[in-house]
């Protein structure tokens, strides 16, 4: 999968240092996926919530930190929507976030 908005991963954990590799693994993993719908998604990562419009809620360093993507399955892309502490997701709406 290709992962664009790495810059937005960057961006956080240098204001988060604790979580800079666990999004890099996070990163390489996903790059190096082929997911073909969500079902993929589940099996290589247990605790992704699946909510509409095929985003994905990715639990970071034991949910200390949230993760939303928008997986493209046909186009094997996943744009970063949010990535942020478990408090800043608590003021989000996943299914909307980055929504323009």
């Amino acid at each position: 999968m290709q992962v664009v908005a790495l810059r937005t991963l960057k961006l956080f954990w240098q204001r988060h240092p604790r979580a800079e590799i666990l999004l890099r693994m996070w990163h390489s993993m996903v790059s190096q996926a082929k997911w073909a719908g969500p079902a993929d998604v589940r099996a290589e990562f247990g605790s992704a919530d699946v909510v509409g419009d095929n985003r994905v809620i990715f639990n970071i360093s034991g949910n200390r930190f949230r993760l939303v993507a928008h997986i493209s399955y046909e186009y094997k892309a996943v744009l970063v929507k949010f990535v942020g502490t478990h408090a800043e997701y608590d003021d989000i709406d996943p299914a909307t976030h980055g929504l323009t």
